[in-house]
């Protein structure tokens, strides 16, 4: 199957009742392990990379990675950008073929945030592909960010942000926080209020830390999109952590790579069925 358009996937999560995770890659064992997790779950997602990952790879190199593994799958995945931080890296993703993009200008003041996410939009939307925006911040570590701050969503200021910026789902702040370090608490209320004003579907970030029974419930108010990404890097780097402090001289990186790999595939199944356990998974035509 060929990487699936993310408007389609989001319709077709609609359609399905399905919130859609989305996991962070950075590498080849990474991308694997979550195409092989979400057609093992049944259940459609995204594979994302965030800005940051470009400084490590191309984007089409992650590209061309989900492309090639895809063809032996018959699995609705989108492409992902996560917290792109520029117009530029947003062009380069468009061009590498992704075809689902974040621009966050949530470090921005308000009507600075509008702009960008507005130039982004109308440059993503004459490709058909959709954008996703943050309103509010949210604290924790994303990557090699940290935030401290945890200014949540203002709801009297989401239809005006949604319909000025033009962006197709939201990213929002309702307790959820980045990373693994801190405890997330929803705030539900803030959450359905939003849902009541938003004309998009929302999205929430760090994922990982967020029980799945809340995640369920969550799903009554528009959330169409979760963010895990914390979870699958401490698994995979763990594979290699635990190998070392057993033998220092450890130097099978293939046989370690297969671990670490099989683990994060499990971890995928086990989150996509977990946010999903109200639904029968089961993958359907897209169109």
């Amino acid at each position: 199957m060929k990487i699936v358009n993310g408007f389609d996937l989001i319709e077709y999560a609609k359609k399905n009742s399905y919130v859609l995770p989305a996991f962070n890659t950075t590498n080849l064992e990474m991308t694997n392990a979550i195409v092989e997790g979400l057609a093992e779950a049944k259940v459609p997602g995204f594979v994302q990379i965030s800005s940051n990952n470009l400084k490590l790879s191309d984007p089409k190199v992650i590209s061309d990675l989900l492309s090639n593994k895809l063809k032996g799958y018959d699995i609705p995945i989108s492409l992902h950008l996560d917290h792109g931080k520029s117009f530029e890296d947003v062009k380069a993703c468009v061009n590498a073929g992704f075809t689902s993009i974040m621009i966050d200008g949530s470090h921005l003041d308000y009507e600075e945030n509008i702009k960008l996410v507005r130039k982004c939009a109308d440059y993503c939307h004459f490709y058909n592909i959709p954008v996703e925006a943050e309103l509010g911040t949210i604290k924790g570590k994303e990557e090699d960010i940290v935030n401290g701050d945890d200014s949540k969503t203002d709801p009297n200021l989401v239809y005006n942000f949604v319909t000025r910026s033009g962006c197709d789902s939201l990213a929002v702040s309702v307790g959820n926080v980045h990373g693994l370090s801190l405890e997330p608490s929803l705030d539900l209320e803030l959450l359905k209020k939003i849902s009541e004003i938003s004309p998009v579907p929302l999205v929430l970030h760090g994922g990982s830390g967020i029980p799945h029974d809340l995640i369920i419930e969550a799903k009554k108010f528009n959330l169409i999109k979760i963010n895990i990404a914390s979870e699958l890097r401490h698994e995979f780097i763990r594979t290699f952590g635990e190998a070392y402090e057993d033998n220092p001289m450890e130097a099978d990186l293939i046989s370690l790579s297969l671990k670490s790999k099989e683990r994060v595939k499990n971890l995928v199944i086990k989150k996509s069925l977990g946010i999903n356990f109200d639904v029968e998974c089961k993958i359907i035509s897209v169109n």
